[in-house]
């Protein structure tokens, strides 16, 4: 069964070491992360960062029992599992195959991930529109057409920035 876990910063080595050795192996830990590019003093920086930051994905047959998840409680750099995991499994493992099918060749999440069907407004979080806000004008099958300010772009859908919807 799966689970998601919230783990403490800086921590998560600990985390799989202690789970480890109370699971017997390690179980499959799955952490969905996007490669972002950055300038930092003039220069071009490539950053990796968790897309959902301090939570990770966990599966392990022993996950089914909810006492054996109240023994794993006070692992060393776990914050806490969240509730009710047993009853959205279908949605974790459509979550999980939609990662992955929108993975790189390096593992890192491709901006068809990000690809929304309706959105009037989104926000760049990588490349050097980064932080910025965009009115969404046209949306092609392989481009979107936006503004930002009173300048019109287009962006391709296969090209490097990333973006999501406001």
């Amino acid at each position: 069964m799966w689970v998601v876990l919230k783990y403490k910063n800086n921590e998560l080595n600990f985390l799989k070491g202690d789970l480890k050795k109370k699971l017997g192996q390690q179980p499959k830990i799955y952490q969905p992360k996007i490669k972002l590019q950055r300038l930092i003093k003039n220069k071009i920086k490539f950053l990796e960062r968790n897309l959902l930051e301090d939570y990770i994905f966990c599966y392990h047959e022993k996950f089914c029992d909810k006492k054996f998840i109240l023994f794993l409680n006070n692992l060393r750099g776990l914050k806490y599992f969240l509730k009710n995991c047993h009853i959205n499994q279908n949605e974790i493992i459509n979550f999980i195959k939609s990662c992955k099918k929108n993975e790189n060749n390096d593992g890192y999440i491709k901006q068809e991930f990000f690809n929304f069907e309706n959105f009037t407004k989104g926000i760049f979080i990588e490349g050097p529109f980064t932080n910025l806000i965009f009115n969404v004008i046209q949306k092609q099958s392989k481009r979107l057409k936006a503004l930002i300010g009173n300048v019109k772009i287009t962006i391709r859908n296969d090209s490097s920035f990333l973006y999501r919807p406001v």
